[in-house]
C-alpha cells in the first residue's frame, strides 16, 4: 500500500504542485478579504 501510494504521489506531483499553489492563494485571498473588511 505504501509503495502504491509513492507511486501515485510521483506520477502526480505536478498536479499536487499546482493544486498547493490554488489552495495558498485562495486562502491568502480570503486572509485579506477578512482584513480589509474588519477595517472597513
Amino acid at each position: 500500500m505504501l509503495t502504491e501510494l509513492k507511486d501515485i504521489i510521483l506520477r502526480s506531483r505536478a498536479t499536487l504542485i499546482e493544486d498547493a499553489l490554488g489552495m495558498v492563494t485562495l486562502f491568502s485571498l480570503l486572509i485579506v478579504g477578512l482584513y480589509i473588511s474588519g477595517n472597513a
